[in-house]
Parts: structure tokens; C-alpha cells; sequence
């Protein structure tokens, strides 16, 4: 009986035992810090509770590199992407202690446009394939107007700038510190309408106000619900730029690595072929899994992926140059252009062809992210041993590119060069436009070939540039070199006003003044 007994008890805690090892079939709960666009799942979420045991309590916010999920009550993240993230671990010298992550479905961020601007736009493109490029310039001759989400928050909104910004570099690669140095997304910029901190935000003001924007950059996924929805007037047109895109995975990160047993419990019921195939249909996104068969809408190829940044600064830097997408784009550009005689012939042509590529004639890709946009402050001076002229427009439209069109193909020269007294009319401009409106960015630049031989000296400039007012001392200059002129003067004062000096010797004038677009 003893004997019995005790078999009995052994067997009991053997049982226990095994039970208390076995804790794969155990109920758990895992907080995860979600992107909001990944609010479409919940209706799986139960089912994914009853065949592995593991509940998700998925707490939705707007945060494009996960702030203060490390170290945090969330067990798991999951994130449209997880590359801003990681380059914040790496830039804490955290490699080692990189989270656990899974791929679990794909999508490109894209651009969603209406028929008729869709239709616009196709007859201008070659071939009818669609560019980033394309987009920029739509943007600022005012055709496009357009939503983004807000890439301070978003990482949607943050795919879709280092796309444009990328195709805007047109190094093929991915963005380097110096392709940032100069912003080239202010005509872009320029035909923003709608944001909000989430895609899922945005897309929800676009549904209520669809007379405010004529194009969406959005994941395909959303786009394709979106459209599916049944909530537009009319279906949006979904383009691939031709010039890539950033693509995201929707990585599913493991936070607290005393959960790797459930995070593998869901990792794996997630990636079986009839969860991918219900994912897809459910969210429009493509399956990770290669055994499933992409739905019709998906099996297009995605295109040229495009490369992330390898640093967070270019990021960081990336979204501060871009701001607020709720403000408006309103910089001002003072071009000081010199008129002397030696202008004449060919060095006054390629003057006036540089100023006819800014105003849109110019169908390069970098053309067109550099062009005069809707809304920008312009003002001309030409300039010989005394002002000859001086012209501001404010751009609405094509004819007030035209009015600038013809001051610079005005004929008159003069026979002197004061550059030092056309650049000191120039902060007198800046100081006028900063008072009128101090949030509005303002720049000068000045062409000249030759060295200043009237006017006053250099010292005399720079003596009136320091009595500015600090606010005006904060507009830079940036100089282009041209033939004969004195590249140690120009420099000089590029560093003494925080510019850059552009030497157009090395490449075109069209060139330089496309690389100092934007750089203020």
C-alpha cells in the first residue's frame, strides 16, 4: 500500500513536472507597441489567441523609430519598419543588443492619384512612366497637390521622404550626408495639402476632404484598401515611381527576450501559408512567405527598391530640412546677377538658359526637383557698376516666371563690376524681407565673372554686413564662380555669412544653380 502510495506521488509531480516545462500551450499576454495602419489585424487577433494562446494587446501610436519602446512595459514592437530603430541603437553603439525581428508581410510606399491628374501627368511623362521627379515638378507649377503623413512620426511618412529625397540625389544609391546638405524638396514641399501623424490619420482627413488634394503617398496596402472601401468619389490610380521606392516589411520585433517562446508562437502561426493569404487578403499586403501565391493586385513587381540611409544624422537631418508638413513653403531667393560687359555672348546665354531651367524648362530629373515653385519669393538684380535693375515676384503661375524671364534677357551691360555694392543691396533686400516676415527663409546669390572694380571695397561690405541686425545676419550668401572672378573674395564672403561658394567652372551654371536651390 506504501509502495502504491508512493509510485502515486511520484507519478503526480512527474506530471507537474512536465507541465510546468511544457509552457508552450500556456495563455499569455504580450504588449506590443504598434504602428497605427496595423489597426486592419485586430479582427485576427482572436483568432491568433485561440490557436497559439498568445493574446496581443496592441497599443497603436504614431512613432517613426519606436521612442521609449527599449526598456519600456512593451514585450514586442511592430512597426511598418524598423530601420529608423536600428540606426538609433547603432548611433548608441548598441549593435550587439539589436531586438530579435521578423518580416511579416511587404508593401511599397506608392502614390495614389485621381484620374485626371493621373491622366495630366502620364501625357507628359515619357512613356507614360511616372517619376518621383515628375511628381516634384507637378508639385511646383502647382498641378499636384498631395497628402503625406508627417515623417517626424511617421514611418510611412519617413519611407516616403527618403524616397523622394533619394530620387531627388539621383546618385542611385543611398543618401549620403551631402545629399542633404542642399535640399532639393522645397518644390515638392511646395504641394503638400493634407498630413497627419499617421497614414491611417491622413487617409481618414482624405476621405472627409477630397477636393483638398489630388494625390496620396501611402503604402500600396493602404491605398488599395483605401480604394476597396468604397468611401472616394472615384478610385485613385496607383503609380510605382519609376525612379523606386522604399519598401517596408512590417517587422515584428521581440522587446523582452523572456518572452521568446510566445514571440515564437506567433511568429510562427503568422507566417503559415492560410495566415499570409488571409493577411493579404485582409490588408492588401504582399506575403513574406514564398509558398503563397500574391493576389492579382500584387504579383506587378515591386520595382527598384530603394536603399535606406546608413546613419541616423542623415534622417534626423532629412526630417528637420523638411519641418513642419503642416506649414507653408514660402522662401524667398535674392539673385544678384552681374551684367558687366564681359557677360556678353556666350556667358549670358548659359545665364539665361540656367534661369529658363529653374522656371521649368529643364526636363531632367534634377531639373525638376530644383525648378521655381508656387507660393517662392523671387527677386532679380542685375548689376554692373551700379544696380541696372531689380525685380520681385512672388510665383503664381507662369507669368511671373516670365516677368523674370525678361529681366534677365534684358540687353543692357555695363562696363564696371561692383560686386561688393551689389551684394550689400542685397542684404538690404534680406532685411526688408525678414522684417516683413521672419519665419520665411531668405538667401542670396550672386553671380559674377569677373573681380569687383567699382563700388565699394570688401572691408567697406563686410564693416555694413556686421551693423545688421543678428536675425539678417543669418541669411547666407552662396556665390557662384564664374570665368574670371575671384574665387578667394567669393569664398571669403561665403564663410563670412555662412553660404558656400558653387564654382560653375566645373560643371555648367544650369549645374551650380540647381546645387544651391534650397540650400538655405
Amino acid at each position: 500500500m506504501r509502495r502504491r502510495t508512493l509510485t502515486a506521488c511520484l507519478t503526480l509531480a512527474l506530471l507537474a513536472t512536465l507541465t510546468s516545462c511544457g509552457g508552450g500551450d500556456e495563455n499569455v499576454t504580450l504588449r506590443v507597441l504598434a504602428s497605427p495602419e496595423l489597426a486592419d489585424l485586430e479582427p485576427l487577433l482572436g483568432e491568433l489567441k485561440d490557436d497559439t494562446g498568445v493574446e496581443l494587446d496592441m497599443d497603436y501610436r504614431a512613432t517613426a523609430d519606436l521612442s521609449g519602446a527599449r526598456g519600456s512595459t512593451y514585450d514586442l514592437a511592430w512597426p511598418a519598419s524598423d530601420r529608423s530603430f536600428l540606426l538609433r541603437l547603432q548611433d548608441k553603439g548598441e549593435q550587439t543588443a539589436r531586438p530579435e525581428s521578423t518580416p511579416i508581410m511587404r508593401s511599397p510606399v506608392v502614390v495614389g492619384l485621381t484620374p485626371r491628374v493621373a491622366d495630366t501627368l502620364t501625357a507628359r511623362a515619357p512613356g507614360g512612366r511616372l517619376s518621383w521627379a515628375d511628381l516634384a515638378d507637378a508639385a511646383a507649377d502647382g498641378t499636384v497637390r498631395f497628402g503625406m503623413a508627417d515623417p517626424r512620426s511617421s514611418d510611412t511618412g519617413r519611407a516616403a521622404l527618403v524616397g523622394v529625397a533619394t530620387a531627388a540625389a539621383g546618385t542611385g544609391s543611398a543618401l549620403r550626408e551631402q545629399d542633404v546638405s542642399c535640399d532639393r524638396l522645397r518644390g515638392f514641399r511646395s504641394g503638400q495639402t493634407l498630413t497627419g501623424a499617421s497614414s491611417r490619420e491622413l487617409i481618414a482627413s482624405y476621405t472627409g476632404h477630397q477636393s483638398q488634394a489630388d494625390a496620396l503617398i501611402a503604402h500600396e496596402s493602404e491605398l488599395l484598401s483605401l480604394n476597396a472601401s468604397k468611401k472616394l468619389r472615384e478610385p485613385l490610380r496607383i503609380v510605382h515611381p519609376d525612379d523606386g521606392m522604399v519598401l517596408s516589411d512590417f517587422p515584428l520585433l521581440l522587446l523582452d527576450t523572456g518572452e521568446r517562446d510566445a514571440y515564437r508562437r506567433v511568429v510562427d502561426w503568422l507566417l503559415r501559408d492560410d495566415v499570409q493569404r488571409e493577411l493579404m487578403r485582409r490588408t492588401w499586403r504582399r506575403p513574406v512567405n514564398q509558398d503563397v501565391t500574391p493576389a492579382e493586385p500584387l504579383r506587378a513587381a515591386v520595382g527598384n527598391a530603394l536603399s535606406y540611409p546608413d546613419r541616423l544624422s542623415i534622417v534626423e537631418r532629412l526630417v528637420a530640412d523638411y519641418g513642419d508638413p503642416a506649414s507653408t513653403t514660402t522662401d524667398q531667393v535674392v539673385f544678384l546677377l552681374d551684367f558687366s560687359t564681359s557677360m556678353r555672348g556666350e556667358r549670358i546665354a548659359d545665364l539665361r538658359a540656367a534661369f529658363a531651367g529653374l522656371s521649368g524648362a529643364d526636363p531632367t530629373s534634377t531639373g525638376k526637383f530644383a525648378r521655381f515653385y508656387r507660393g517662392e519669393h523671387l527677386t532679380v538684380v542685375r548689376f554692373g557698376g551700379r544696380v541696372l535693375q531689380e525685380r520681385t515676384v512672388t510665383v503664381r503661375g507662369d507669368g511671373d516666371l516670365r516677368t523674370l524671364g525678361k529681366v534677365v534677357a534684358d540687353g543692357s551691360f555695363d562696363d564696371s563690376t561692383a560686386v561688393w555694392s551689389a551684394l550689400d543691396r542685397g542684404y538690404r533686400i534680406a532685411a526688408d524681407a525678414v522684417r516683413e516676415a521672419p519665419e520665411r527663409p531668405v538667401a542670396i546669390v550672386l553671380m559674377t565673372d569677373g573681380e569687383s572694380n567699382a563700388g565699394i571695397s570688401y572691408e567697406e561690405f563686410l564693416r555694413r554686413y556686421e551693423r545688421l541686425d543678428a536675425d539678417v545676419r543669418q541669411v547666407p550668401t552662396f556665390p557662384v564662380h564664374f570665368g574670371e572672378a575671384d574665387a578667394a573674395a567669393l569664398g571669403k564672403a561665403a564663410r563670412a555669412t555662412g553660404g558656400r561658394m558653387v564654382d560653375a567652372g566645373k560643371s555648367s551654371l544650369s549645374d551650380a544653380f540647381k546645387e544651391i536651390r534650397g540650400c538655405h
